[in-house]
């Protein structure tokens, strides 16, 4: 049995049996059955009936699959209720899109051996998705990794993280209810050994990976062959400040952008370099409101900082945070555990290049602070590590601000925003150690089809 138990107070929230390899094996026969057989494949009008039916209904479940996603994540209440409406316009955008999802005219007749014929490509599902989400968005990661599938007309099979099923399995019965046939969305509810064993059929055409760099790659390894793939990773975004950057839009921005879902972001400001003309300002006031930060029970909603997801990773952000200032940082807020399962609002000032808080994502509530007197050379720093995901630049000079944006190794660089800023239409995800592919409702679609090209010859052409 997989107990679910609340990350802030460790009470056990309900048991789920766990599936084995004949039910990973039962659910991927059915998926690969189901795509092979065309006459069962959804028109395009009934998944657009689907979909908008699902949007209904969620809308009238925002409260409790708001409790849910905060009971079971940890990501305080306030923030599920916009991660809730966030997966629900998901869905609308998934039903928006799918008459989007068209081939193109082909030239023909340009030189002697193309006359008489006309050619064009349309698109076609890719075939059986294997989804591996994250605990740390439970219902919109699930969301990017299903509907986009299903609108697509991928049979999709979705491990949620073992920490954070529920909304998973709340949304899959909520896709019955909305008159989704059976096997187009099932879920699996296995050890990692298992889906493993699942990651390496041949009859999975897409992986779509949301966790950690190691584990991402290891499976892509495994891969057979013509399989596609889609990474999403962490990162150690890094902030650029100019000297003239706008300190009242700025500190608010890297509060949230750093301490949002206690730092559990792929995308979580964790490297700020400030010029070194307001950098002990810019330090100084950013520790003072993390230290307002109300840190505790994620069903509060006067708490802005929930728990971390499991005890060992408060120990580790504890370790981390302990080595950095004994290799000389300042220590301006923070750097205690609360609880086994809460960590205070940490800001560092000038850790050491090798510290694990520079060279590692922290995913936890720490924020590092870097003085610079040269921009080429704090970019420079910025770009040091393999993971390059989202980052930033505060100035008001659009010269820099375009320089920065080209410089930084990056897959989107924010100008006067945090780097966790992300709306679901965008193109989002991580290049090098980051991950592969792209995601976003639309370009997550686009991926998970296939272009078929028709030539047709005619004398009358």
């Amino acid at each position: 049995m997989l107990q679910v138990r609340s990350p802030y107070d460790q009470r056990l929230i309900t048991e789920i049996p766990l599936q084995g390899k004949a039910e990973a094996e039962t659910a991927l026969t059915f998926a690969f059955n189901l795509f092979n057989d065309r006459s069962k494949w959804l028109p395009d009008w009934q998944k657009i009936d689907i979909l908008e039916k699902t949007v209904a209904i969620m809308k009238t479940r925002v409260e409790a699959l708001t409790a849910t996603a905060a009971e079971e994540g940890g990501k305080p209440y306030t923030d599920s209720v916009v991660e809730v409406e966030r997966a629900i316009n998901g869905v609308k955008l998934a039903a928006e899109y799918i008459g989007r999802l068209n081939g193109e005219q082909v030239p023909m007749g340009i030189n002697k051996a193309s006359e008489n014929r006309i050619a064009f490509t349309t698109r076609e599902p890719i075939g059986v998705v294997f989804s591996i989400s994250a605990f740390n968005h439970p219902l919109n990661l699930v969301i990017h990794q299903t509907v986009t599938a299903i609108a697509t007309g991928c049979p999709v099979i979705i491990k949620p993280a073992s920490s954070t099923p529920l909304s998973c399995l709340n949304f899959a019965s909520i896709l019955k209810e909305a008159g989704l046939p059976e096997g187009w969305c099932q879920v699996l509810i296995c050890n990692n050994e298992i889906a493993e064993q699942l990651v390496a059929d041949e009859r999975i055409h897409y992986l779509s990976f949301i966790g950690s760099a190691k584990v991402g790659w290891l499976l892509r390894s495994k891969l057979a062959a013509g399989t596609r793939c889609a990474l999403e990773h962490g990162g150690a975004a890094p902030v650029i400040v100019e000297k003239d950057a706008d300190l009242a839009e700025l500190l608010p921005a890297l509060v949230k952008g750093g301490f949002y879902h206690a730092g559990q972001v792929c995308v979580s400001v964790q490297r700020v370099y400030v010029h070194e003309e307001i950098c002990e300002t810019v330090a100084s006031q950013l520790a003072e409101l993390a230290k307002k930060l109300v840190v505790g029970d994620p069903l509060d909603k006067k708490t802005g900082v929930g728990p971390l997801i499991k005890s060992a990773e408060v120990d580790r952000v504890e370790e981390w945070v302990n080595e950095a200032v004994e290799k000389g940082a300042r220590l301006l807020c923070g750097g205690k555990r609360i609880s086994a399962t809460c960590y205070e609002p940490t800001v560092l000032l000038n850790p050491t290049d090798d510290a694990k808080v520079s060279t590692l994502e922290v995913f936890g509530p720490v924020v590092c602070v870097y003085a610079y007197a040269d921009r080429e050379t704090a970019i420079k720093k910025a770009n040091s590590l393999n993971l390059h995901f989202q980052a930033a630049v505060f100035t008001k000079n659009l010269d820099v601000a375009l320089d920065c944006v080209k410089k930084l190794n990056a897959t989107a660089v924010m100008v006067n925003d945090h780097t966790a800023f992300r709306v679901d239409w965008m193109p989002f995800g991580g290049r090098d150690a980051s991950g592969l592919g792209m995601g976003g409702i639309p370009y997550t679609m686009h991926e998970m089809t296939r272009e078929k090209l028709m030539v047709i010859k005619s004398s009358v052409l």
